[in-house]
This record gives C-alpha cells, sequence and structure tokens, in this order.
C-alpha cells in the first residue's frame, strides 16, 4: 500500500531525462528508450541488457492498480476490518522480541515502536505477506502505464541501482503490485536513500532482516520530517459548542489553545501545549475525533489515502496502550455513488476535489467543509445526504 511521492521523486519529475522515454505505445519501443535512458546515465549497456532482458508487461499489475476500491470505506469500517486483535497481540510479541532494534530506532530516530510496528503490520502482516509480484515487471509496467509514470520510472534505475550492487534480481526479487519491497514495503529508491544494514551482515535485506527493514523504515520516516519524539495522533473529547470549521488538516493550533476551547484527552494527557495540532474528525462531529500532531502529516509522505493514513497512525496508539476509540453515533455516509456525485457538484462549483473516484480525500474534505459553511451547515467535513441534496 506505500504508494508515496518521496522527496527523490519530487527530484525526479523534473529531471530532463524523463522526457526521453514517453510512457505509452509499444511496451518494446517503451523498454528501449529506457535501455537507452540507462545507459545515457552511465550504466554499462551488457548490464543493462541483462538486468531488462526478462522484463515482461503484467496485466495482474494494471488491474490492482485500478482495483483500490478498499480506499472508499470510512474510517470506521476500514480500521475495523485492519485492526484484529491478532494483529494487536503479534504487534505487541514483535515489540518484545526486537525491543533492541526499537530500541535504537527511539534512539537514533526519535520513532516510537508503535509508529513501525503498525506499518510493519499493515503493510506485510509482521512480514508474513510481501507480495508475489515480480518486482521488475510492476515497475516496468506502471512506468509504461501513463497513470502515474513520473512515479514509477525512475525507480526502475533505482532498481538497476541495486541490482549492480548485487541486491535486486530481476527474475527473483518480488514484493506488492506496485513495486515496493519488504517487510515495510518500500520503493527502490527508498532502499537506495534509506536502506540500513541493521543486522550487519553486509547487505540490506528488507525482505528477511527485521533489523534491517525497521531501520530502514525509521531512517525513511525521519528523512520525510518525522520530529523525534514527538506524538503524531491521540484521541480526544471535543465539546458540543466547538466551532466545527475550525477542524481539519489545514487549521492549526497551539495545543493550549485547544485546551481552552474545550479539547481534552480521553485518556492521559494531551501534547505540549506549544504544539501545533489539528482537530480530526474522520467521520464528522459526531464519530470519533483527534488530534492530530505535525507527526501526522508525516504519514501522508508514506501513503496518499486519508484512511489508511488515520488508521495507521491510530493503530500506532493502540499498540502503545490507548485504548479502543469511542466510534460515537456518526450520520451515515455516502455511498461511492453519492460520493461521486458529490464530488461532480463541487466540481461544478470551482472546487478541486482531483479526480472523481468516490473516495473522501483531503481535497474533497476541504470542499465539503467550505459548502457546509457556504449553506449554514455543521461545517464538520463529514458529507451527507443532506448536503448532497442541498448542492
Amino acid at each position: 500500500m506505500r504508494i508515496a511521492l518521496t522527496l527523490a521523486t519530487i527530484i525526479g519529475l523534473t529531471s530532463p531525462a524523463l522526457a526521453k522515454t514517453p510512457c505509452g505505445g509499444s511496451f518494446s519501443s517503451f523498454l528501449a528508450g529506457v535501455k537507452k535512458e540507462a545507459v545515457a546515465k552511465g550504466h554499462a549497456p551488457g548490464t543493462v541488457d541483462k538486468f531488462l532482458a526478462s522484463a515482461r508487461s503484467d496485466p495482474k499489475v494494471i488491474k490492482a492498480d485500478r482495483s483500490q476500491g478498499v480506499f472508499q470505506l470510512d474510517f470506521i469500517t476500514f480500521s475495523r476490518r485492519i485492526i484484529s486483535q491478532n494483529r494487536i497481540d503479534n504487534g505487541r510479541r514483535n515489540a518484545g522480541k526486537w525491543s533492541s532494534v526499537f530500541n535504537r530506532v527511539q534512539r537514533e530516530y526519535g520513532v516510537s515502536p508503535g509508529v513501525l510496528l503498525a506499518f510493519w503490520a499493515l503493510e506485510t502482516d509482521y512480514g508474513a505477506v510481501q507480495g508475489n509480484f515480480n518486482t521488475l515487471n510492476a515497475l516496468v509496467t506502471l512506468a509504461h502505464d501513463c497513470r502515474r509514470p513520473a512515479l514509477f520510472r525512475p525507480q526502475i534505475f533505482a532498481a538497476l541501482e541495486l541490482y549492480e550492487r548485487g541486491e535486486f534480481s530481476p527474475t527473483k526479487t518480488t514484493g506488492a503490485w506496485a513495486g515496493e519491497i519488504g517487510m515495510v514495503q518500500m520503493l527502490p529508491e527508498d532502499i537506495l536513500t534509506n536502506g540500513v544494514d541493521g543486522d550487519g551482515d553486509g547487505h540490506v535485506n528488507l525482505k528477511s532482516s527485521p533489523p534491517d527493514a525497521l531501520l530502514s523504515g525509521a531512517k525513511m520516516l525521519r528523512g520525510l520530517g518525522w520530529r523525534p519524539n514527538e506524538p503524531w495522533l491521540q484521541e480526544i473529547v471535543v465539546p458540543d459548542n466547538l466551532d466545527w470549521s475550525q477542524t481539519g488538516l489545514t487549521t492549526k493550533k497551539r495545543v493550549g489553545d485547544w485546551a481552552k476551547m474545550g479539547v481534552r484527552p480521553r485518556a492521559g494527557n494531551l501534547g505540549p501545549s506549544n504544539l501545533p495540532a489539528s482537530v480530526l474528525l474522520p467521520m464528522g462531529r459526531k464519530g470519533p475525533a483527534f488530534l492530530a500532531y505535525p507527526n501526522f502529516d508525516v504519514y501522508f509522505e508514506w501513503n496518499k489515502s486519508f484512511v489508511y493514513v488515520t488508521t495507521a497512525a491510530y493503530f500506532a496508539t493502540r499498540l502503545e496502550g490507548a485504548p479502543v476509540y469511542d466510534a460515537g453515533s456518526p450520520g451515515k455516509g455516502l455511498s461511492g455513488a453519492q460520493m461521486k456525485s458529490l464530488q461532480q457538484k463541487l466540481t461544478a462549483r470551482g472546487h478541486d476535489v482531483g479526480k472523481i473516484d468516490g473516495i473522501l480525500g483531503a481535497k474533497t474534505r476541504a470542499a465539503v467543509q467550505a459548502e457546509q459553511k457556504r449553506l449554514g451547515l455543521p461545517a464538520d467535513a463529514w458529507p451527507t445526504a443532506r448536503l448532497l441534496n442541498a448542492l
């Protein structure tokens, strides 16, 4: 599930080399262009030929890319489906088994154990399900496809560099459909930049070495902006008279100011009073409520899905002892078809909601909140039939 736009990828978006191998068209012509591009980057022609000799387009990869309907689920449904007692129990066992590694992670990168445990669990069930797609085929397929070529084409050359180091096999390396490898699912560029030999064997092996995978994941999070030893998400209780238009990730206030407005922790204490934070209502004012700290924003560099990110961040708190969230009694959400209709109406009113996909993402939430405020409805960013009808 880890499909992030990393700093290395953002740099790649503006690289002049990207224009040399356009997406689409004949796959054989595309591969020929990739070979020329690789040689132009300084790789030996013979090495490039061997690396790409077995490369094939995989229609199953495209099918998987177009079938991510799970992200249309609301937070409560998605999180309850994903966070099982078995995953919690296994997480706590792994926390004990690899305590020395997690202590090192905390010491060197300031990333709390629960954060990496949650990613380890949600990405691969603690390494048990890492994917059986041929990684090279996945990368060339997605680079050839014109939906996100700028994200995936640089990964081919990163995999080539790993191959030259003896860390990647064109025929044997497998992983997720989107080209991620290992226990915490990292793309080749991320491995090049953040791979850590945690067990000291001279290799970065993210598929079978938990120390390598966990330390590499922690280094990547730190590189993406993780603030050491700070909180990321905390369940809260909000007053009924809160100004709902002030909620959402685009509005940040100091924790002390939220406390003055009546926000209180459901358990424990709020974070430092001067720390900026947002009140997050995944399913509106009547559903679960969280305080999202600066580190929560880093989750979106790992995965772009709002529901996945919120679930991963919440799961991390559960693994560190937080109680099951109070689901409340949120209003009934919209169906996929209704959500698409809403997005079309929002677009017609001039809002940028991105793709009309039926997913309640960050852009759609912002547009919903703006229209709720305009119409005099509680502006909690949770779309209902009442809003759809009002539009």
